[in-house]
């Protein structure tokens, strides 16, 4: 089964946010790793595009009640109408995540994958725990998730 790597972080994301994110996409495609994100814009939609340039999968938990409000790089749309409530979602489904900078809803995230004991890595994100694994580079960051994932049961 392959690696799932949740990719969360802000909806309105600087330049240099999108570039790490679209970047942190790339490399869980090059992986053969599937991502998972809040389906929304701003790191969301950067890391599904980084990954669609490779050729790779990714799933979108969608807020809202409808598929449309997924951005254009997201292959698998999951519907959920529960608005944030969704983030219990992303993180439950994945083997690790990459937090890049965030506000509350990114720290939300955290909160459930460090309670979970799902491996987190940070890229200028929440300083909560130093159960947070920090990582410099995209590069860095997704070799970290990959070897820090957990099997999913």
């Amino acid at each position: 089964m392959s690696t799932i790597i949740g990719v969360i972080g802000t909806s309105e994301a600087s330049t240099e946010e999108y570039q790490t994110a679209e970047e942190v996409g790339r490399e869980i495609a090059r992986r053969k790793g599937i991502l998972v994100c809040g389906g929304l814009g701003g790191v969301m939609e950067a890391s599904c595009r980084g990954a669609k340039s490779e050729g790779g999968l990714t799933i979108g938990i969608i807020p809202g009640s409808s598929k449309k409000e997924a951005n254009p790089y997201v292959d698998i749309p999951i519907v959920t109408g529960i608005s944030e409530a969704r983030n219990i979602i992303v993180v439950r489904s994945s083997n690790a995540i990459i937090a890049i900078g965030g506000s509350f809803g990114t720290l939300s995230e955290i909160a459930f994958a460090l309670k979970l004991e799902i491996p987190v890595v940070g890229i200028n994100t929440w300083e909560v725990s130093t159960n947070i694994k920090k990582a410099t580079t995209p590069k860095e960051a997704v070799d970290l998730a990959f070897s820090l994932a957990r099997p999913r049961t």
